[in-house]
């Protein structure tokens, strides 16, 4: 079984920096065959690429995002626009597939709204200028976030296959509209808690195409590992129990969720 974590934070040395080598291992020796490093800063991005070059020979395709998360959207000036863009001109060189993470947070307050808004929106646009996927977060600014994204549909400022919501907790009704936009949606560790509730709706409503599997790592390891850190390895608990939701096999759905991820991020991801 072949699985592709589309979302993981392999980059925050803190969490891995004594052990990153064993949670590649364990990784390819789970079946992982590609992670997504996902980036949240300037400084996050530079290490994802540090890691993409470093461990380019430890067996797992690695895979890199860039870009300014909607919590430290308040660092987002013109040096940080520079740099990403100076990043994006090489992008096949230096492995970058995705821009990301970016999005709208109103869950906790580092940044304004105004601030996010504007981080997303020129980044959104990198996205599309690129030719790259957009990878998105969304806590607590569904409305806000639909928003700024059907504009830019309307102006058809949004590739054709425009991204993905990644971790996606909204609701049956938020998800035909992302869907009808091109979007995809990705879930992770917590569609195996037992309080999981909109995903499970979500996910049997989703088209097969559309779904993408993550961990999120270090965060919200699945069961049986809730509550530890978490770590690609642990992406195939998110297989089985999307597989279970949809009553296929676990092995069709590592195959169809990896598919849709080549296709997604790009044939040679």
């Amino acid at each position: 079984m072949e699985m592709f974590d589309t979302h993981a934070h392999l980059n925050w040395r803190e969490e891995y920096k004594d052990d990153i080598d064993q949670v590649l291992k364990n990784a390819k020796e789970a079946g992982v065959t590609h992670i997504m490093l996902a980036s949240s800063d300037i400084r996050d991005s530079q290490i994802s690429l540090d890691v993409h070059e470093a461990k380019k020979d430890c067996g797992v395709k690695l895979s890199c995002m860039v870009g300014v998360h909607p919590e430290t959207a308040s660092s987002f000036d013109d040096a940080a626009k520079f740099q990403l863009e100076t990043w994006l001109s090489k992008k096949e060189e230096l492995g970058i597939v995705a821009v990301g993470e970016i999005g709208m947070d109103y869950h906790y307050d580092d940044a304004s709204p105004v601030a996010e808004a504007t981080a997303f929106i020129y980044q959104m646009g990198l996205a599309y200028r690129h030719d790259l996927p957009a990878v998105i977060h969304e806590r607590d600014a569904c409305e806000d976030t639909l928003f700024i994204l059907r504009s830019l549909y309307e102006q058809k400022l949004l590739r054709e296959v425009p991204g993905v919501l990644h971790c996606f907790s909204g609701s049956v009704e938020t998800a035909k509209i992302l869907l009808d936009m091109g979007f995809y949606l990705g879930f992770d560790g917590p569609i195996t808690f037992k309080n999981a509730r909109k995903a499970p709706d979500v996910i049997r409503m989703c088209p097969l195409e559309r779904l993408l599997v993550e961990t999120d790592s270090p965060y919200m390891a699945p069961v049986p590992f809730r509550g530890h850190r978490n770590e690609p390895a642990y992406v195939k608990y998110v297989v089985e129990e999307m597989a279970r939701l949809k009553e296929i096999s676990p092995e069709e759905m590592a195959k169809i969720t990896t598919e849709n991820a080549q296709r997604l991020f790009g044939r040679n991801t």
